[in-house]
């Protein structure tokens, strides 16, 4: 059974790192600055909540912590995309002087 644990919590491991490299490739294309943010962030945050999950497999006492590190990353990145966006947006209404 602990083999199958170590198993299982270093594919999540593995998975993580590959998101992780998978979401700085798209950093050196040609598309915009906010395609590449997106992808990066998107990544970012699959790979880190996949090694957690992982971390999470190899030390269940500390499922406390480990969970709210999950939870802060999804909201905190999410928050992120969300202000990103925000301030990219041309905010300004038709007829507007600026």
């Amino acid at each position: 059974m602990q083999n199958l644990i170590n198993v299982l919590s270093y594919g999540c491991i593995v998975v993580g790192l590959v998101f992780w490299f998978w979401g700085t490739w798209p950093l050196i294309g040609e598309r915009s600055v906010l395609f590449k943010l997106h992808s990066l962030s998107v990544a970012d945050t699959l790979g880190s909540i996949s090694i957690v999950v992982g971390l999470l497999l190899q030390i269940p006492r500390e499922w406390p912590l480990l969970i709210l590190a999950i939870l802060s990353l999804a909201i905190w990145n999410t928050m992120l995309g969300y202000v990103l966006a925000y301030c990219s947006s041309d905010r300004t209404q038709p007829g507007d002087p600026r």
